[in-house]
């Protein structure tokens, strides 16, 4: 079962269950799906699950503007929505875990200092694609760089 007949699936059952809140969350990420058939990258498995990252981060993002504003009531939904989607993504490491891993590829990449940032990052992306937010990735690399 791919992740679109996952989430049609998931649909179907969140309408028999009535759970308004569930089928919001799931309708946005068949939204972003439908999106990826008609974009000229098409859709794959890959892609969808990049997608489902996006739809995530924009999530988390409106739900740190919206405490900043003081509107629990809009965080709460924003946060609820971001932790549906999260469950059709592959798990995602832990800081330690991304620590040790980028010990690893800064010393097989041979980089000394801050300068080499790009490099590290270069192959830090693909390594941690759909295991972990590049944001961390990049705070880890500065960190252990500098």
């Amino acid at each position: 079962m791919n992740i679109e007949e996952k989430i049609n699936a998931d649909i179907k059952t969140a309408m028999l269950a009535k759970d308004a809140k569930k089928l919001e969350a799931l309708r946005a990420i068949k939204s972003a799906i439908l999106l990826l058939k008609t974009s000229p990258e098409g859709f794959t498995e890959d892609t969808a699950m990049k997608a489902i990252q996006k739809e995530v981060k924009k999530r988390r993002e409106s739900a740190d503007l919206y405490k900043q504003q003081n509107r629990a009531d809009l965080v709460e939904v924003e946060a609820y929505q971001a932790g549906i989607m999260e469950e059709y993504l592959p798990k995602q490491l832990s800081e330690d875990e991304i620590k040790t891993q980028l010990k690893t590829l800064i010393s097989s990449v041979g980089a000394t200092g801050a300068g080499d940032m790009g490099k590290v990052m270069g192959v830090a992306t693909k390594h941690f694609a759909g295991k972990a937010d590049n944001k961390i990735v990049s705070q880890l690399v500065k960190q252990l760089l500098g």
